[in-house]
């Protein structure tokens, strides 16, 4: 055996340990003293040829072994390689110390690795179907503009305090009404010459709401609720009204593509026409005196029920914040259309795809506010309340469109929340978080779960012709 350097001072002192001998009975088998046993565990002097002859004939471990922490360092290199997190290392040196400091967790990263590469593999193979059946084209490439928008706004708190303040401004310059609706109307015809028009909808067959700038008129469609009238009423007259404002919002977004930034400028845009509705200092103060009721709030600014819960994940401003309520809006389908919070939609902690939501159970109970109290794996725990929204007015031929609406926030909270009142009692004095439910199928490892639609990624199947469990997709 041709002599070579092998430092392997961890894996020296797992093998004493795991033997519960002292360093001093250890050197006196291995014929060494105590303190060269010492530098050796410390990988101040490496193993010689002889060494590891004689801790193989001792030991009966194959000399092998103790070369590249058994077949470690490989896996590593090969692993740290990938182009997702090839810059995150410095050089050599750290992937050969964390195969030698902690293999257990070099092990438990070359794992995640392989569920990574397995799960790439399907999806180019799912990508390599839609291409043979003509379906690749934008899948294929970087991300469409509204995804890249979508999480844009998803990852950062659902707050534009530029956009209040100028929200508030334009209220003052209205002037008080009772009537936000005609006063805006009031104001695009003195200051932009526009005029407002709602059309039947068989003048308007694929519009809700469209803007002739040759005649100076805005035409709404008449399947708009009263309340949506209003919101597409404020939504033009805050496009005009805080174009700049809008547009140093956007820039500070730093979106990719133009598209990304159209999107972007018509849901800024929506966020503004809701702070217009519903003024912060006045809606913050009337959501902590109702205790969150979304009913009486939309009833006392007018606003639909949506309208008035969405605002409740804005109420963000130091000094005035509000609790800080996520929203999760979803279809029949399952589809996540939109994900929003004062902090952020907590993504990680939360996730927002478990089948055992109330927001999947609400479609069965429309117009029902649903509530329930929630826990993920790790223990952290949500109060969640859901009710279904009614789309445009469909005619007698068209199936209407309905979605539903998640809201929750942290369950510490609940005190200042009128739900949390008729919560079961133990999960109200906090003895339970209540139902268990993880962030998604795929990333939950939940035994025994009756909801569950797929196997995660981190556990193998088990497949055994013996037993079954009652989910179904059982794992190791």
């Amino acid at each position: 055996m041709a002599e070579q350097k092998i430092f392997a001072g961890p894996r020296i002192r797992r093998l004493r340990l795991s033997k519960a001998l002292s360093q001093t009975a250890m050197a006196s088998e291995l014929g060494i003293s105590p303190s060269y046993l010492n530098l050796i565990e410390r990988n101040q002097r490496p193993l010689t040829v002889q060494l590891l002859l004689k801790l193989s004939s001792v030991y009966r471990i194959e000399a092998e072994e103790f070369g590249e922490e058994g077949g470690l360092l490989p896996a590593l290199r090969q692993a740290f390689a990938d182009p997702l997190i090839s810059g995150e290392l410095a050089g050599e040196g750290e992937i050969a110390d964390l195969a030698a400091s902690a293999p257990n967790a070099a092990r438990a990263i070359l794992k995640l690795h392989q569920a990574y590469r397995e799960q790439a593999e399907r999806l180019s193979d799912l990508g390599e179907l839609l291409a043979r059946e003509g379906r690749a084209s934008l899948l294929a490439g970087a991300r469409l503009p509204a995804d890249e928008m979508r999480e844009t706004l998803e990852r950062r708190p659902h707050h534009f305090a530029a956009i209040e303040a100028e929200a508030e401004e334009f209220a003052r310059a209205l002037g008080p009404s009772e009537d936000l609706l005609a006063a805006l109307k009031t104001w695009l015809r003195a200051e932009h010459g526009i005029a407002v028009r709602v059309l039947p909808a068989s003048a308007m067959p694929v519009w809700r709401r469209r803007y002739d700038r040759h005649s100076q008129r805005l035409f709404l469609s008449e399947r708009l609720s009263p309340f949506d009238q209003l919101h597409e009423v404020a939504l033009e007259a805050a496009l005009l009204r805080m174009d700049k404002a809008i547009t140093a919002e956007i820039a500070d977004l730093a979106l990719s593509s133009d598209e990304a930034r159209r999107l972007a400028r018509f849901e800024i845009g929506r966020y503004a026409a809701h702070a217009l509705a519903m003024p912060y200092s006045a809606f913050a103060r009337a959501a902590a005196s109702a205790r969150y009721d979304i009913a009486v709030l939309a009833a006392r600014f007018r606003v639909s029920f949506g309208q008035a819960a969405e605002r409740l994940t804005t109420l963000a401003r130091p000094g005035e914040a509000g609790v800080p309520f996520f929203l999760l809006e979803i279809d029949h389908a399952g589809h996540r259309l939109r994900r929003l919070g004062a902090a952020g939609f907590p993504l990680l902690r939360f996730g927002g795809a478990c089948p055992k939501l109330v927001s999947y159970a609400a479609f069965a109970r429309p117009g029902e506010i649903l509530f329930e109290a929630v826990e993920m794996p790790d223990g952290a725990r949500f109060l969640t309340l859901a009710r279904t929204l009614e789309g445009l007015a469909a005619g007698f031929d068209e199936r209407p469109r309905r979605t539903a609406l998640l809201l929750g926030c942290e369950f510490e909270r609940r005190s200042e929340i009128v739900y949390a009142d008729r919560l079961p009692a133990s999960a109200a004095g906090g003895e339970t978080a209540g139902v268990p439910i993880g962030p998604a199928c795929r990333s939950c490892e939940r035994v025994a779960c009756i909801a569950r639609a797929e196997p995660p990624l981190t556990r193998p199947l088990g497949l055994d012709e013996m037993a079954r469990g009652v989910s179904a997709f059982d794992f190791q």
